[in-house]
């Protein structure tokens, strides 16, 4: 009799667990076709581009008498162009000279915001409002800015220092750095801001009573506490930067004399001034691998910092 209750108990589970996946396999599926018209989105407007931008790459483009293949003189050509290593060493520069100058200001800002015991909420807002300026209305107002006779050099002279030449080869760069930098601090602040919040009170608590100043908060509890999104926005910031292109174009054009010419302003200028999409194509193909390439090193250095 007990042999014939164990060999119904299986038969009476088998359908309970079949039931059960069932259920769990309904839930799957109906989260899957939510999530497909993004995936479709992701795959047309993302992934078909970067395919067809790869393929280009090997041949001589024209929409009207058809493509040639050419293999890798693309390539070639690209790497044979003295602009080619000239936008390479002006995006490097801009990138470093963003770090240095910029990617401090929004970890400070949000530092202090957080230090404030009143008036978070409206700093917040004043920090925020550059990044809402629309670009045609921020760009003509800082050509105003750096005008020779505009309000800086105004300010300068009024207090007898020499004016400063914003539109120079050797300033160019560093003028869009601040301009950049007044632009997109805001929103990098409330990110940083959004990480503070999630420190635990108990933590600061316990080094001011261990007799730690507003120093020590900031050096043993703070940065700590934020280390990895310092790092995550560390390689946005890298990546954003060197696909920089924009305020070049539109403030300076990529001069003088190719001092703000960067690698993202040269392949568009190739795509649509020189209409050359398949030189295009090598030169975004070139910066897809070094981007690639970039983030699994950063993966791999930080699953090595975290396994430390």
């Amino acid at each position: 009799m007990a042999t014939q209750i164990q060999a119904q108990a299986p038969a009476k589970a088998a359908p309970l667990a079949n039931a059960s996946l069932s259920r769990r396999a309904k839930k799957y599926i109906w989260g899957s076709l939510f999530l497909l018209p993004a995936v479709l989105i992701f795959l047309l407007f993302l992934w078909v581009p970067i395919a067809k931008g790869i393929g280009y790459s090997f041949y001589q483009v024209d929409f009207v008498s058809g493509n040639t293949f050419i293999g890798l003189q693309n390539y070639k050509e690209v790497l044979g162009n003295p602009d080619f290593y000239i936008a390479i060493k002006n995006t490097l520069y801009y990138m470093g000279l963003a770090l240095v100058v910029g990617f401090w200001v929004p970890i400070a800002m949000a530092i202090g915001v957080s230090e404030l015991k009143w008036f978070q909420g409206p700093a917040r807002i004043i920090g925020y409002l550059p990044s809402i300026i629309p670009a045609i209305v921020l760009y003509g107002m800082w050509q105003w800015f750096y005008d020779p006779i505009g309000p800086i050099n105004s300010f300068l002279n009024f207090v007898g220092l020499p004016s400063f030449d914003f539109y120079s080869k050797e300033h160019a760069m560093f003028s869009l750095v601040i301009l950049e930098t007044w632009q997109n601090f805001g929103s990098a602040t409330l990110i940083y801001i959004a990480g503070l919040s999630a420190i635990p009170k108990d933590t600061y608590e316990a080094a001011e009573l261990d007799g730690a100043g507003v120093w020590g908060r900031i050096r043993y509890v703070t940065l700590p506490g934020i280390k990895n999104l310092i790092l995550l926005l560390l390689v946005l910031q890298l990546i954003s930067t060197s696909q920089a292109f924009q305020s070049q174009l539109l403030m300076f054009g990529g001069g003088p004399d190719n001092g703000t010419l960067t690698y993202l302003l040269l392949t568009t200028r190739e795509a649509f001034t020189y209409f050359n999409f398949g030189k295009a194509s090598a030169m975004g193909v070139l910066m897809f691998i070094f981007l690639v390439g970039f983030s699994l090193l950063t993966m791999k250095l930080r699953k090595g910092g975290d396994e430390e």
